[in-house]
């Protein structure tokens, strides 16, 4: 029996490809662009499973799947999101939808899924649906870490450790070595894992409005509080607070954050009375704290309560066995998203990126390799279509390991070389190059310098 499947989605590209994919594994596919079709699709078709889209009106969604689960209980419902957010994945699923899947980042599991879903149908109920727990420990869990490396498996069980209470955590490590992640992933493996997660960067904002968004206020409390806000100490109340960049707070607020961990109380902008509050409280940084604490910076004891339980995340140079395996997984990420048919790396291209430094670390892979997709026009990804800044680790001529370079990637190094040094003066670049302006206009093309200079 043919399995019939409804797609609900106003986002008319996206619909199409995924009705053709749908069509092409051989399910029957019905589209609605809105809750009031769906239900007339509902009334004539013998409906096995709704793609739901969660882009509705707020509250919609979970109107929605209720009204279905209680006059379709046969129906089985999986929430399309465009951007992951534990609270509406756990909603959604308390409510009665079997799945939650991100689109930019795991639409690749949905055939899977339907076909375990299908796989694994009992006779009384139709299909087993999955738990709560499995799905949203898939989306945010510690499963969503990649790495094999011993470094960063011992940070994950220390986080797993720590995740059951409510100890206050420091997460210390440069800049792209995913400490939101790591937060993410102990928030939902703790008591609290079904409340808000609020991540606020301390870096994003200025002084002043940090101490707002934090604390929130009452009309009239500054110029342009035209109305009362929460602060997003408010909003993570029953849940976790994430504090990325913790370092980059005034002494001004140390203070009354130092406060809130200490009584659980604040007293927002405009106001004289306090307020109580009950979160878990993660904070993050690059900065060495106790350097800034010696340096009279920031207060050692809000330090010593941030620091109660450090976990210190590895820079991808001390994760060399990782490397590759995070290149495959944004390749097979960025292939799927862009439409592109990719599958994996040349010998070159890898060594190279062994060689790199990497001081971006995970962010800055995750964007190579983004760039790298788009650039490149076959299946697997070549070394000339890497930036500069990766290029000029280039080893030798002769290679590493027996591997061999192409004449070509010298060449195009060399002319990036030249056309930095004349600050991108084509005349001047040609001259000292001793060929043509145009030739040297054809090599830009052909190397895609131009590319490079505004992508990279």
């Amino acid at each position: 029996m043919i399995s019939k499947i409804l797609i609900i989605d106003e986002d008319l590209q996206f619909s199409n490809l995924l009705t053709r994919m749908l069509l092409l594994e051989g399910y029957s596919v019905w589209r609605s662009f809105d809750i009031k079709s769906s239900f007339a699709i509902l009334n004539n078709e013998t409906i096995d499973i709704i793609l739901l889209d969660d882009v509705l009106e707020e509250g919609e969604n979970d109107y929605y799947v209720k009204k279905v689960k209680d006059e379709y209980p046969d129906v089985h419902i999986i929430i399309l999101s465009a951007h992951p957010d534990i609270r509406n994945c756990v909603h959604s699923i308390k409510n009665g939808a079997e799945d939650y899947i991100v689109k930019d980042q795991d639409i690749t599991k949905l055939l899977p899924l339907l076909t375990d879903l299908f796989n694994e149908a009992e006779p009384a109920t139709g299909i087993k649906p999955f738990t709560e727990v499995k799905r949203v420990d898939s989306l945010f869990g510690f499963n969503n870490i990649i790495g094999n490396s011993d470094i960063i498996k011992e940070a994950i069980k220390l986080a797993e450790k720590v995740a059951a209470t409510d100890t206050t955590i420091l997460l210390q490590g440069e800049t792209g070595t995913g400490k939101e992640l790591f937060a993410n992933a102990i928030h939902n493996a703790s008591h609290r894992g079904d409340k808000p997660f609020i991540a606020l960067n301390c870096s994003s904002l200025g002084r002043d409005l940090l101490e707002s968004e934090l604390f929130g206020y009452y009309a009239g409390a500054f110029t342009g509080a035209v109305k009362d806000k929460k602060g997003i100490l408010e909003e993570a109340n029953g849940g976790t607070l994430f504090l990325d960049e913790i370092g980059e707070l005034g002494m001004d607020v140390q203070a009354k954050l130092l406060r809130v961990l200490e009584s659980g109380e604040f007293i927002k902008l405009g106001d004289s009375k306090t307020e109580k509050v009950d979160i878990r409280l993660i904070s993050a940084t690059h900065k060495d704290l106790a350097i800034e604490v010696k340096e009279k910076r920031f207060r050692e004891d809000l330090f010593y309560r941030l620091n109660i339980f450090g976990i210190k995340l590895p820079p991808l140079r001390e994760r060399k066995h990782d490397i590759l395996i995070l290149a495959d997984y944004f390749i097979r990420l960025f292939s799927q998203k862009l439409g592109k048919h990719v599958t994996g790396m040349t010998k070159e291209y890898e060594t190279l990126l062994m060689n790199y430094y990497w001081k971006g670390n995970i962010r800055e892979l995750k964007n190579i390799i983004e760039r790298s997709v788009i650039l490149s026009d076959d299946t697997v990804l070549s070394e000339d279509i890497l930036p500069y800044e990766i290029l000029s680790h280039l080893p030798s001529a002769a290679g590493v390991n027996g591997i061999s370079y192409s004449l070509s990637v010298f060449e195009r190094l060399h002319i990036h070389k030249v056309l930095a040094t004349t600050k991108w003066n084509k005349v001047e670049a040609a001259r000292l190059l001793n060929i043509s302006v145009s030739t040297l206009y054809r090599k830009i093309e052909d190397y895609m310098l131009f590319a490079e200079k505004h992508v990279s």
